[in-house]
């Protein structure tokens, strides 16, 4: 039986995905591209935003049209929200709590079908993405955060943590898998809590038990960074890169979101993190256009960004989510103005970005390695510590190596590298 998954939205979902792709993979099934002709398709949907809904519905239609007889799932974020929605395009809608049993569902349904895939006689090939680098692993799940613009406590509402043994054990196996990084995720991965010990004893332990070389947190909140939680970083195999979402650099529209800090938070935040690490690299999440923004406001959240140099910024317009207290609020800002706003911060990401990475010129760093930008180019891409994306030419394979490399040259997507042991070119 041929496998393909299709994953939007967030490092959590993108983990479960992993999960269940070593489930199917071990049951002995075929796993292909999400574009390639199979006999069950999977999404594994986000509905953050009105685009992630519409690219899940797009993928589902295309799925069909693949093969009309495949069993077509529908999972994820989306299926808590609006079932109705994907009922209509998936032969089987599961919910993120029936999610971890999708594949016992699916043999289930698969016997009871003739004709998967028969008159289909096309070869299909392996994802790409099968190269064994960097493994997410979830700590965590659900949120009960009021931010009023978040559709997330709808879908995932039963906070949960994972215990700390099942954890370890599973960075341990992915360790004899081959595996270089573990990414720890969740909705909240700061508020961890397992048997009286929290993100921070979770940490050590992993780093003390397991032979994992490089670790990374995904994105956290201001209020889960302290003096002591950072302090671990002396050990280099925790990632210098931090993901704190600020959503807007204006006050009082903080306020109106309901977000659980203020800018002098934040900045203390920041600053803490630079002081401990200079080198650290901090990326966040901005969202223009959220309801009542004034023009003011707005200029506020980008003065804001402008003074605290981060090293990337993930811009966002509003997208109005039913069930959610922004989707009722006045002001409504029309997609014009959303648009203008996006694009000039943008620019401003773009540039923060250059200026974050011409620090490191001439530096020589570890860098993961992860595969060639084109097979038998001999251009390889990887990532140092602190995410900066580096592109080196090698005469040996370096996949899912960590080496050395000078960092010579700024590149459209990151850095130019040159091998430390090696001439260049």
């Amino acid at each position: 039986m041929r496998v393909a998954f299709y994953t939007l939205g967030c490092k959590l979902n993108q983990a479960e995905t992993e999960f269940l792709v070593g489930q199917f993979s071990q049951s002995g099934l075929q796993l292909v591209s999400s574009d390639d002709v199979a006999d069950v398709y999977i999404a594994n949907t986000c509905t953050v935003t009105h685009i992630a809904d519409r690219k899940s519905r797009h993928w589902l239609r295309l799925a069909r049209r693949r093969n009309p007889h495949a069993l077509i799932v529908a999972t994820g974020c989306y299926t808590q929200r609006s079932r109705q929605d994907l009922s209509k395009l998936a032969d089987l809608v599961v919910d993120n709590a029936e999610k971890e049993n999708l594949l016992a569902l699916i043999q289930t349904l698969s016997l009871d079908r003739t004709g998967l895939g028969e008159d289909e006689t096309t070869e299909s090939q392996v994802p790409a993405a099968t190269v064994r680098t960097r493994s997410l692993i979830k700590i965590q799940d659900g949120c009960h955060g009021p931010c009023t613009y978040c559709i997330v406590p709808k879908v995932r509402p039963r906070e949960y943590s994972l215990p700390s043994f099942q954890i370890i054990d599973e960075v341990k196996r992915k360790v004899a898998l081959g595996y270089k990084e573990v990414v720890l995720t969740g909705t909240k991965v700061g508020s961890y809590r397992d048997d009286g010990g929290d993100l921070k004893d979770l940490i050590r332990r992993i780093l003390d038990e397991t032979h994992i070389e490089r670790l990374h947190l995904s994105s956290l909140q201001p209020s889960e960074i302290s003096s002591q939680l950072l302090d671990l970083w002396q050990d280099e195999k925790l990632c210098r890169h931090f993901h704190l979402a600020l959503q807007s650099g204006s006050e009082t529209v903080l306020q109106r979101m309901k977000r659980n800090y203020s800018l002098d938070e934040y900045r203390r935040t920041m600053n803490l993190i630079r002081e401990k690490m200079p080198d650290a690299a901090t990326t966040t999440d901005v969202m223009v256009g959220f309801p009542g923004e004034s023009d003011e406001e707005y200029e506020q959240t980008y003065s804001f960004c402008q003074q605290a140099a981060f090293a990337n910024i993930h811009v966002f317009p509003f997208s109005s989510r039913p069930g959610t207290a922004a989707a009722r609020m006045d002001g409504q800002v029309n997609d014009k103005v959303k648009q203008e706003r996006s694009h000039r911060m943008l620019e401003l990401a773009q540039d923060s970005r250059r200026h974050f990475r011409e620090q490191f010129l001439g530096q020589t760093v570890p860098v993961l390695w992860e595969q060639e930008t084109k097979p038998g180019s001999g251009i390889y891409s990887g990532l140092t510590s602190n995410y900066i994306r580096v592109f080196a030419r090698c005469k040996k394979p370096l996949s899912n190596e960590i080496t050395l490399a000078k960092l010579v040259e700024l590149h459209n997507q990151g850095i130019r590298g040159e091998m430390a042991d090696e001439n260049p070119g």
